[in-house]
């Protein structure tokens, strides 16, 4: 079970910001989000969106430890 965090806009979409979900690598959280949500799958596919697990970006397929912590940061804009 991985522990879902949103933040930003990506929070604001779903409706939700913290969630436990059952997944045993990212692609598998991923398509358990995708068939709750289309829309919120899409906006987490998007350009510039950040996966963290455990506090570390991350990038393509990674596996999750029981107990995992997944963030998804979308991007920052700032002046």
């Amino acid at each position: 079970m991985a522990r879902v965090l949103l933040f930003g806009r990506l929070a604001d979409r779903a409706g939700w910001r913290d969630r436990l979900i059952e997944a045993g690598d990212l692609s598998a959280l991923r398509a358990a989000l995708a068939a709750e949500d289309a829309d919120l799958a899409e906006a987490l596919a998007g350009p510039g969106v950040q996966v963290a697990v455990d506090k570390v970006l991350v990038r393509g397929e990674t596996a999750l430890a029981a107990g995992a912590e997944v963030a998804f940061l979308p991007p920052m804009s700032g002046g």
